[in-house]
């Protein structure tokens, strides 16, 4: 790894929450430079402006929600059991979660919803990969059949629909009981789609 790549790294990793707490209009470079010790300079010397940044500290943020339940999703046979697995994350991971601001999905998405088309094409790619893994993990249960013939793209949209709504209300009226009880819900919902 050369060092402008290293110290890129390095900027990503200090900022990333920051961007997931603050929102991009809300970070300005002077918690950029606190948060790493560099000078502006520096900073602009690895990424051409705030919005470089911005966009890797959601990469970064994504990255560390997501990877991780897909891992463990891959690892399970079951396609009702992988959907399982994906809501057990959220009910037990709320809290760090939370800590890091929330949905790295959902606070981007809203911070660049109508002014940041960079930031909104990225936000866009994660849900639509999102969507697509567990349209693929439905398709293949109703294939395997393992689960019951569904609408697969509402039940899907539904799904991310609630769980990213959920953590909304979670966290802005700090009751977390929302998601837990939503992502139960979810797991019923999941439950009755078993085939006998």
């Amino acid at each position: 790894m050369i060092r402008s790549e290293k110290t890129r790294n390095f900027i990503i990793e200090k900022t990333a929450a920051i961007f997931n707490k603050k929102g991009y209009t809300g970070t300005y470079l002077s918690d950029l430079t606190e948060a790493t010790g560099l000078s502006k300079g520096s900073i602009y010397g690895n990424f051409k402006d705030k919005n470089e940044v911005a966009v890797e500290a959601f990469k970064c943020n994504y990255q560390r929600q997501a990877g991780d339940v897909y891992s463990k999703m891959e690892q399970i046979e079951r396609s009702d059991e992988k959907l399982l697995s994906l809501l057990n994350h959220f009910k037990t991971e709320y809290i760090p979660i939370f800590k890091n601001g929330g949905c790295a999905i959902l606070n981007t998405a809203i911070d660049a919803d109508d002014g940041n088309e960079s930031l909104k094409l990225e936000v866009n790619n994660a849900l639509k990969n999102w969507r697509s893994k567990t349209e693929e993990i439905l398709k293949e249960g109703i294939q395997k059949e393992e689960i019951k013939e569904i609408d697969v793209r509402h039940f899907t949209n539904k799904m991310i629909a609630l769980i990213e709504g959920s953590i909304l209300l979670a966290k802005t009226l700090d009751e977390p009981q929302i998601l837990l009880q939503n992502i139960s819900s979810l797991e019923s919902d999941i439950k009755k789609l078993r085939k006998e």
